[in-house]
């Protein structure tokens, strides 16, 4: 079956007897743009600024074949996952949740004891690492003004949980729209400085000895080309395409693919500007993000205020990725502790909603307080949660529901998409494992780094 057709619009009304969660969280209200919208919150997040140092853990060649090859394969998936919501949404089941997509497709056990398990610690772990980078971001402000100063990180990953606390009672996912569009443009603004101040670095006398050569022990080279692989893969990762597709107002048919040019656009505009840049200006001296490489020691290498405002385009646009991969949690506790019979914004739903996203976000700032080496944590994450989500699960969704041929081009390249996603899952859970061992020696709880 061609992947790209489309068929014939059909309203299809979610069931009427939804729980609070999907009632109240994933209202169906949105237009095409609004997800175009989400999805670029949801993908394109300042990770990405991680992008040089994958690539120098690559080299040239293959670190652009694999942002490419990257970008060109989440597409498809991504595009795949909408087709097969789209499929069953005319048969008259419209999946609002992954785990539900997943049991409806494969059966109960695979919704309640692996996919949702799997995406509820992506997502929660994801609100995590975005509390951290938020808490480094406002430390390396805080050093510009007063490079003595002697707080710690952990005060400055507490001052961002603060402004998630107000952000995270924003109702429903439907609510994110407008917030999520300035994210979009805030992702565009800090690549951009990023690119340049690469750039403009790297072609100054300040610039570093430029060196693009992988390590010469060939265990060190094999394991950090596969940590590459997964951070690329991790910056592509979404594991909510359900949950934003449920966003849209009903009829959906086409509207995730307008959402997706959307993004990949943004991502086309962003990635590889910030990629092909860093690792021009930094070689293989590609800090884990290359805002970092912006300061040799204590000196600047650009204008205070240059590093001010980029700085604080990524620190507002880590607070919307924070609020985007809450949700899922926010939809799990809605659907436990909401009454879907009350108003949403009764007093009944009101007191249990303020508690419990107010207790996730203490909890999630907490750990970020407490592991400072959360990135590596999350590198495991990606192999054993992202690749499995957005390269393998889509794929078997569609062979299951529409039954390609086995002659069939479309069935051999999801199969080979999804064998060799596992076999990269594997190795990377290894590769993470191994850096998690030897940071070990390094980090400590509550570390200032």
């Amino acid at each position: 079956m061609d992947v790209s057709t489309k068929a014939v619009d059909t309203p299809i009304n979610p069931p009427k007897d939804l729980d609070a969660g999907a009632l109240f969280v994933l209202k169906s209200k949105g237009s095409w743009l609004h997800c175009g919208y989400h999805l670029t919150t949801s993908i394109v997040a300042p990770v990405l600024l991680s992008l040089p140092f994958a690539m120098a853990l690559l080299g040239w060649v293959a670190g652009v074949m694999w942002l490419a090859l990257a970008a060109v394969v989440t597409f498809y998936s991504y595009n795949l996952l909408s087709l097969v919501l789209e499929h069953h949404a005319k048969l008259g089941h419209r999946h609002l949740r992954f785990r539900d997509m997943a049991t409806h497709i494969l059966g109960p056990g695979w919704g309640r004891y692996f996919v949702g398990p799997l995406q509820f610690g992506i997502c929660y772990g994801a609100v995590i690492a975005c509390s951290l980078l938020g808490g480094q971001s406002l430390k390396f402000i805080y050093l510009l003004c007063r490079p003595n100063g002697s707080m710690q990180l952990y005060q400055f990953i507490i001052m961002f949980g603060v402004l998630l606390l107000f952000l995270a009672q924003i109702p429903s996912f439907h609510s994110l729209r407008h917030m999520n569009l300035v994210s979009l443009v805030l992702c565009l603004a800090y690549s951009a400085c990023a690119a340049a101040g690469s750039i403009h670095i790297g072609s100054s006398s300040k610039a570093p000895l430029k060196d693009y050569s992988l390590s010469h022990d060939r265990e060190n080279r094999l394991f950090g080309a596969f940590n590459g692989i997964s951070i690329i893969a991790t910056t592509y990762a979404s594991g909510i395409i359900p949950e934003i597709q449920a966003t849209i107002a009903p009829p959906v048919t086409g509207k995730m693919f307008k959402g997706l040019c959307i993004c990949y656009t943004v991502i086309i505009m962003t990635y590889f500007s910030v990629g092909i840049s860093g690792y021009w200006a930094f070689g293989n001296g590609a800090q884990g993000s290359v805002l970092s490489n912006f300061i040799s020691g204590d000196n600047p290498l650009l204008p205070t205020w240059f590093l001010l405002m980029t700085n604080v385009f990524t620190i507002t646009q880590l607070a919307a990725v924070s609020v985007v991969y809450l949700q899922p949690t926010n939809e799990v506790l809605e659907g436990f502790f909401a009454n879907p019979k009350k108003d949403p914004f009764s007093l009944r739903n009101t007191i249990p909603r303020l508690i419990f996203r107010s207790l996730t976000v203490v909890i999630g700032t907490t750990i970020a307080a407490m592991l400072p080496f959360f990135g590596d944590i999350m590198a495991l994450f990606g192999a054993l949660g992202c690749i499995p989500l957005d390269f393998i699960l889509p794929m078997i969704f569609y062979n299951v529901s529409f039954k390609p041929s086995k002659k069939s081009l479309v069935f051999w390249i999801n199969t080979t998409i999804a064998v060799v996603s596992s076999a990269l899952a594997a190795v990377g859970a290894v590769s993470a494992v191994r850096q998690m061992v030897l940071d070990t020696k390094t980090y400590h709880l509550f570390a200032n780094v």
